[in-house]
């Protein structure tokens, strides 16, 4: 029983399993676990990946073929006739090429030295990166790069260049992306335009195959590079500034040239690996002399042209910002001008200057071609003489240098042909000539005077202008009243002879009275002055350089040579086209004239400023000018008060050259004779040196003349048809439209007293041999009326000249309108005093003290010989100088004595002698003369009477014949005005 229950309780064990059922079992628990590890890990690399990528964004197709084929292009700039200038501002040289042009040779190159599995891949080499990863841990001698070329050029695309393990990871992921939206040939062009080279031999960074064939070998044709020139720039992307056998400078590096041979032996070795070159080549290309094939050092055309290429840049850029804001065929104005003297004109608003620097960044790095109309001759020409130190005073320690700016523009085009910017680049960028404002002196005169009143028909060459004074208001002094450069006032001349002199009354007289400053102003913007500021509209000395700002160089000139293009204005330009990376011209200069003036006006004007050169102010010209028979020139001086700026504008049949002098700040002058004349003396050899080395510019022999010129004799008083009483002509060219039709009104016949040198209707009861009757001059603002205001000026003026100083040389021949102001006293005048004698070259000279009444209208000068009856010699006008001069010699013995008389004739005789014995005086004595005596000469100056009056004197132009004759013509005689100045 017990047993039965022994057996029911013993437990029962299953039978034991077999060793390969035991074996399965442990690998299926192997492989579950390794399932949840590789899960783990791949969890773990994928929130790695994940916490990398996480915030970079996953790029669009389109996105990234649109960065791809995004490059920085290096821009151009060209001469007039298509030879370069060189490479607009960057420190990189970046130059496209399309796959159907890059040689195989050089594909070749390229992958057997940085991704020999390109075409296998899609775009990650794992067995090169765990090859490159075990030689990094086992830090084996040799390592290669585990990057592709796909994986290279996501890094320089999309990623910074920043070795981090992050960025390798992007990398990849990128990679793999591109492969996707991209074919090996797009990735094959894109490395091998967007990867550097290091430098070039003119110092740029060298970027793209195309750039490095050029900077490094100087071939542009990549087809004509040999095995070991390819297999040498394959080898410099790796460490291009290490392999770089040039410096930033261009020069030779010895040290990185030796690695970069290295590594190009190494490249080669790679190639005949690859079997893509023969052991025959191998050897031939080791053997190659890659140093003798390198590009010559050359400079950067920023170092070679730095002006040129700084204004070609800034041109082009302006351009560019019109065409972006959907405006064609201009090149930009300004909107404001710096309150500086020597700033350039500004764009104006921050948000206009941000746009202008997006163009010109745009400019730099868009692959542009800007082909200028600059003249490669001219302006070497041009800068012969500038460059030559010779040509210039000697530095000064307290003004600094001398500088100067000029420009040349061709009249029939406005294209800029070449320009003076500045002598030296490294003291001062500021281009002179185009950015600088300065004032204009008298070169402003013919433009917003002579010019525009020429046009009006308010005058013709011989038109009668009156150089007396002007009295201006002047806030701070009072008054102001203007001055010639020759410290005198010359009365009535011809237009002409006032241009010749560079006369400022007469200018001023135009532009305020008979032009009108407003209208002045709006002529001299259709001629391209941009500068004229509302300030400017109430300078009534603007024209003679009194303006707010002043001109530019390349305004001014521009101006001018519309005078030689016949008075059609072409705006300056100097940027011909601009054509786009793939060969489209985005712009391209219209010429577009706008007829300013008539042919005529410009005719007469240009005839106007010869003879400013063969009469006139610019004498330095016309003795040093070398080519008056081949090439004929006009032109106009001027200068600045005390000579802070000199010019001179000239201008040929097809050219104009506008030449400024000065220093930086206007404040230090110009001194001496020499630089006083120095813009005329490198206008002068500026043109003689373009002219030799370019003549085939200088095409037109002479000035057209157009119809409507004729020639026609005029008084010269008025400018008006002469009459039986015209005594004084002048015979020059005219407009037919307004040759005078009125006769001469300019003189009339009167009996006349002078009183301070102005002329009287004489009072009832005045002696007749005080008074004068002869013909005498009609003028617009008669001399007394000149008095009147110079009287009631000068109280309020803090200082002033005399007022005989004020008085034209003509003012004793005015006509009287007048009434004589003296009033008789009722008494006779008080005597002359102290009467004494003296010889002076043998001569008797009688001086004596005045009488102090204020109703004398002059003294009598009496003489006696050997004790005999005084006689009456001559007669002096109060006011006048007190010296008799009658010509008694000194072997004569003679008395003399003065009487004083009035406005009504009483007579007070000196109460003294000199000479001889006491007088016996007889009561108003009858005038006469004796054989040996000579009378005093008559003071008073008759119309044409004086020869070498520079005031009177009309000068007819040279080598004219009077076709109207009523009369002979005045006898030429010249007389140089000075250039001092105020403003000339």
């Amino acid at each position: 029983m017990v047993e039965e229950i022994k057996k029911k309780t013993v437990k029962k064990h299953p039978p034991r399993r077999s060793w390969f059922r035991r074996f399965g079992s442990v690998v299926k628990w192997m492989f579950i676990l390794g399932i949840l590890g590789i899960l783990f890990a791949s969890g773990a690399v994928a929130g790695y990946v994940t916490s990398i990528v996480k915030e970079d964004p996953v790029r669009s197709e389109q996105f990234i073929q649109q960065q791809i084929s995004q490059n920085s292009i290096t821009g151009f700039a060209y001469f007039r006739d298509g030879s370069p200038i060189g490479q607009l501002r960057t420190e990189e040289d970046r130059r496209l090429i399309e796959y159907n042009n890059i040689p195989q040779l050089i594909i070749d190159a390229v992958l057997a030295i940085e991704d020999n599995n390109f075409y296998e891949h899609n775009g990650v080499d794992f067995k090169g990166t765990l090859r490159a990863v075990k030689q990094k841990l086992l830090n084996e001698s040799v390592q290669t790069g585990g990057s592709t070329l796909t994986q290279q050029l996501a890094r320089r695309v999309f990623l910074s260049l920043d070795r981090t393990e992050d960025r390798k990871v992007k990398e990849i992921l990128l990679s793999l992306r591109l492969e996707r939206f991209l074919s090996k040939q797009e990735i094959l062009t894109a490395y091998l335009n967007k990867v550097p080279f290091g430098n070039g031999s003119n110092g740029y960074n060298l970027f793209g195959i195309k750039a490095a064939s050029k900077g490094i070998f100087g071939q542009d044709n990549l087809d004509k590079l040999n095995i070991a020139q390819a297999a040498y720039l394959a080898g410099l992307p790796q460490l291009p500034s290490a392999y770089s056998a040039f410096n930033g400078l261009g020069e030779f590096n010895e040290t990185a040239f030796n690695r970069a041979l290295e590594r190009q032996h190494l490249v080669l070795r790679r190639m005949l690996e690859e079997n893509k070159i023969t052991t025959s080549q191998y050897d031939e290309a080791l053997a190659f002399d890659i140093k003798s094939s390198l590009a010559p050092y050359t400079k950067k055309a920023y170092a070679t042209y730095p002006y040129l290429m700084l204004e070609t840049e800034r041109k082009a850029a302006e351009i560019l910002l019109t065409l972006n804001n959907g405006k064609a065929d201009v090149t930009g104005t300004a909107s404001a001008v710096s309150t500086d003297s020597t700033a350039a004109v500004t764009v104006g608003t921050d948000d206009s200057a941000a746009r202008l620097e997006e163009a010109r960044q745009q400019l730099m790095t868009g692959g542009y071609r800007v082909y200028t109309t600059i003249d490669k001759k001219v302006y070497s020409a041009m800068h012969s003489i500038s460059e030559d130190s010779n040509n210039f005073t000697k530095d000064s320690k307290a003004r600094g240098k001398e500088q100067t700016a000029g420009i040349m523009i061709d009249n029939k085009t406005g294209a800029i042909l070449g320009m003076i910017e500045g002598r030296d680049f490294k003291i001062e960028q500021m281009n002179y000539a185009t950015q600088m404002v300065r004032q204009p002196g008298s070169t402003m005169k013919p433009i917003a005077a002579y010019l525009p009143a020429l046009d009006a028909g308010l005058i013709q060459p011989a038109g009668i202008l009156d150089d007396a004074p002007i009295i201006l208001k002047d806030g701070t002094k009072g008054f102001h009243i203007p001055k010639n450069a020759n410290n005198r006032y010359q009365g009535l001349v011809t237009a002409r002879y006032a241009l010749n002199k560079s006369l400022n009354l007469p200018a001023l007289k135009l532009f305020n009275d008979k032009v009108g400053i407003d209208n002045s102003w709006a002529f001299a913007k259709k001629l391209g002055i941009t500068t004229i500021t509302d300030d400017d509209y109430n300078a009534q000395t603007g024209v003679i350089g009194g303006l707010r700002y002043g001109v530019s160089v390349e305004e001014l000139t521009n101006a001018y040579s519309a005078i030689g293009n016949q008075g059609a204005f072409n705006d300056a330009y100097m940027i011909e086209k601009i054509v786009d990376s793939e060969g489209k011209i985005v712009y391209q200069h219209k010429v577009n004239p706008e007829q300013v003036f008539s042919k005529q006006t410009a005719f007469l004007m240009t005839d106007m400023l010869r003879t400013v050169i063969t009469e006139g102010t610019a004498s330095v010209v016309k003795s040093k000018y070398k080519h008056f028979n081949d090439v004929p020139i006009v032109g106009k001086t001027g200068s600045t008060q005390n000579y802070g700026d000199v010019w001179f504008m000239g201008y040929t049949p097809d050219v104009t050259l506008g030449m400024w002098v000065g220093y930086k700040e206007q404040i230090n002058t110009l001194q001496g004779d020499t630089q006083k004349h120095q813009a005329q003396t490198l206008w002068t050899k500026v043109m003689n040196a373009v002219i030799n080395k370019q003549p085939q510019i200088f095409v037109t022999k002479k000035f057209p003349q157009p119809e409507g010129i004729v020639k026609k004799t005029v008084s010269a008083y008025s400018g008006k048809l002469p009459t039986a009483l015209t005594d004084k002509f002048t015979t020059d060219l005219f407009n037919v439209k307004y040759v005078p039709t009125e006769s001469d009104d300019g003189i009339s016949k009167a009996k006349y007293i002078t009183y301070n040198g102005v002329n009287y209707i004489p009072l009832d009861g005045t002696p007749e041999d005080f008074l004068k009757e002869q013909i005498v001059v009609k003028r617009e603002k008669p001399i007394q009326d000149l008095v009147k205001e110079l009287m009631a000026a000068f109280p309020a003026m803090k200082e002033h000249e005399p007022i005989a100083y004020y008085m034209p040389a003509d003012a004793k021949t005015d006509y009287p309108t007048e009434v004589d102001p003296r009033v008789d006293d009722g008494t006779a005048p008080t005597a002359p005093r102290n009467v004494r004698v003296s010889y002076s070259t043998g001569k008797a000279v009688i001086s004596f003290t005045p009488s102090g009444s204020s109703d004398v209208v002059g003294y009598r000068l009496y003489r006696s010989l050997n004790g005999g009856a005084f006689q009456k010699q001559a007669v002096l006008m109060a006011g006048e100088t007190l010296v008799f001069q009658p010509g008694t010699p000194s072997s004569v013995n003679a008395t003399f004595y003065v009487t004083a008389v009035d406005v009504a004739g009483h007579e007070t005789a000196s109460g003294s002698v000199a000479g001889g014995a006491t007088p016996t005086p007889e009561v108003t004595p009858s005038p006469e003369v004796l054989p040996e005596t000579t009378p005093t000469p008559g003071t008073e100056i008759l119309p044409g009477g004086i020869p070498d009056d520079p005031g009177m004197i009309i000068v007819p132009p040279a080598g004219t014949t009077d076709t109207t004759t009523n009369g002979g013509n005045a006898q030429a005689t010249t007389n140089s005005a000075g250039n001092t100045a105020e403003k000339h």
